[in-house]
């Protein structure tokens, strides 16, 4: 996997719009048209204005190290019919850079717990979130979440004990070279490949969100994550900012250890834009939250893992 070379580009600067200049024969048109109508009978013009989302969430990444393994899951729950796709709603601007409980809705139930064991309850020390995919069976999460697939699974949608939409192994991790070798924190990214769960495959049943790659710094996400010592994903919606050449920034509070990996998703777009990890693993404080940027290199790894997971 190529190594970051060259910066992320910047903001693109708008233009500036010369305003037309009325000729004085088009003025002279207009006032004898004037002059000549009895009535001008006019109506309030509407327009269909797209609200531009400004929200920011940010969690704290956890620093615990995780361990991946191939192991046959045992599912809590079989998995209930294919959802389709839904593109995520945006919070309310008086919410804010606030965190909450997520709803149980289209969009949670696409992201989950990692996890050891038999049940997710109590172990459960990570975030990851189903991506778009044509082998529609791959998560993205933090690099520093995961070492191998030994024992490792994944829950999506899971609350309060339960696993709606069933457990899924772990059966393969990718990540960038400069993780694997000196783990870059500007690489803190990964992408597992779930097996199918009785017949199925992860994205048939719950959907996934597309990958976003070299977004703008400055734009409003969702941010989603599960803290380790809570059973329901929380959710704040705020902007994001750039940290460094290969780091964003978000400020939402109470999002400490187990909510690395939770997904970054652009209001604007419905992409993952970012994992809540890179600088210091996501954060030494649990109200400012870290993700590397998605460039060429993330990129190459989604590429990698598509081929792989075929």
């Amino acid at each position: 996997m190529s190594r970051h070379r060259k910066p992320p580009t910047g903001r693109r600067r708008l233009r500036a719009v010369r305003p037309l200049l009325i000729t004085p024969l088009v003025a002279a048109v207009a006032a004898a048209l004037i002059a000549t109508t009895d009535a001008l009978d006019s109506s309030p013009a509407t327009a269909s204005v797209r609200p531009v989302a400004t929200a920011t969430h940010a969690p704290v990444a956890p620093t615990a190290t995780v361990r991946s393994a191939v192991a046959t899951p045992s599912p809590t729950a079989a998995p209930s019919a294919a959802k389709s796709a839904a593109p995520p709603p945006s919070a309310s601007a008086a919410a804010l850079g606030r965190t909450a409980v997520a709803p149980a809705d289209d969009v949670s139930a696409k992201v989950g717990v990692l996890f050891t064991g038999d049940t997710p309850a109590g172990s459960h020390f990570c975030s990851a979130s189903v991506v778009r995919s044509a082998t529609r069976n791959l998560l993205v999460t933090a690099a520093h979440c995961v070492g191998s697939t030994d024992g490792l699974q994944f829950a999506p949608g899971y609350r309060d004990g339960h696993t709606p939409y069933g457990t899924w192994q772990v059966t393969r991790v990718y990540t960038a070279d400069g993780w694997a070798s000196d783990e870059d924190q500007d690489e803190d990214f990964a992408i597992l490949q779930v097996a199918p769960n009785s017949g199925h495959d992860i994205e048939d049943i719950v959907g996934g969100n597309p990958l976003g790659f070299d977004d703008d710094f400055s734009d409003q996400v969702d941010l989603y994550g599960y803290p380790a010592g809570t059973e329901a994903p929380l959710l704040c919606t705020n902007t994001t900012t750039q940290q460094a050449t290969y780091q964003r920034r978000i400020d939402c509070p109470a999002y400490p250890g187990g909510t690395s990996g939770g997904p970054w998703i652009s209001t604007r777009t419905g992409e993952v834009v970012g994992v809540i990890g890179g600088y210091q693993q996501g954060g030494d404080t649990p109200d400012t939250s870290y993700s590397s940027y998605f460039d060429h290199t993330m990129t190459a790894l989604y590429r990698k893992a598509v081929t792989g997971s075929a």
